[in-house]
């Protein structure tokens, strides 16, 4: 069985990449979410899952400072960020990815990935073309590479198919060596083959990077995750390890219908 929340990871330690302590977001009368307690350890590989409406995209969004939570405190490496602007979370090593796509079509691959790695660097004002020696472009050509778009790294990023696109999305995440990522359904709409692609390019991210990914397909979720936090109707209810959720019948019943194949 999971562990119940109450007796889950809440003791705070010097090694978290993030604490959340009684988070909580109102919408003038709707409360989206409620108490939200959690520790994620540095280079921890978190799952967030839950039905349509449980709150996980709500959360993501207090966590990166889209807007505040109405109550509690969010920490990141031991810093309160309750407050803190997007922009200063990102300074911070805080990144994310969105459910629909944000991207420049018209730019080719390799230039979306240099201009995000511009963007958090300290010559992000310059106007200077790249030399060959520019660090920038050495680690965007890195991160193309670590994506699995290598082929297409001239292509205008509009030619590209939609997985290709998520792919792009997960490199400018890892723009400006990030600390943690936040991955909102990243495998939406993917084929069978990009699903294992997908897995396969998370699996292989420098392990001191950890991550939350919150996914619809069981299957992409359990297998890059190491710990799974389930959420319904805005709250907690249970965590555990891959096996322990997908063998938790609460958990069958509430998210996957009466049974998961």
């Amino acid at each position: 069985m999971a562990t119940n929340v109450a007796a889950s990871r809440l003791q705070g330690t010097g090694a978290n990449a993030l604490e959340l302590d009684d988070v909580g977001r109102q919408f003038g009368a709707l409360t989206a979410l409620s108490g939200i307690s959690m520790r994620i350890a540095a280079g921890e590989r978190r799952a967030v899952l839950g039905s349509n409406g449980a709150g996980k995209t709500t959360l993501f969004n207090t966590i990166t400072g889209d807007f505040n939570p109405t109550s509690g405190t969010i920490r990141f490496f031991g810093e309160d960020i309750t407050t803190l602007a997007a922009y200063e979370r990102i300074r911070r090593g805080l990144r994310r990815t969105y459910q629909i796509s944000q991207l420049f079509t018209n730019l080719t691959v390799l230039e979306s990935v240099y201009l995000a790695c511009r963007g958090v660097s300290r010559r992000r004002f310059s106007l200077l073309r790249p030399s060959p020696s520019d660090g920038a472009m050495a680690q965007a050509e890195s991160i193309v590479h670590a994506v699995h778009l290598d082929d297409d790294r001239n292509a205008t990023v509009g030619m590209l198919s939609h997985g290709q696109q998520r792919q792009l999305e997960i490199a400018l995440a890892l723009a400006g060596a990030p600390r943690f990522i936040l991955f909102d359904e990243p495998a939406a709409g993917l084929s069978p083959t990009e699903r294992r692609d997908l897995i396969e390019i998370l699996n292989a991210l420098p392990k001191h990077i950890g991550y939350i990914i919150i996914e619809h397909d069981l299957d992409v979720a359990l297998r890059v995750s190491e710990y799974v936090s389930m959420m319904h109707n805005g709250r907690l209810f249970t965590e555990g390890t891959p096996e322990e959720i997908e063998n938790d019948p609460t958990v069958q019943e509430i998210y996957l219908g009466g049974g998961h194949g």
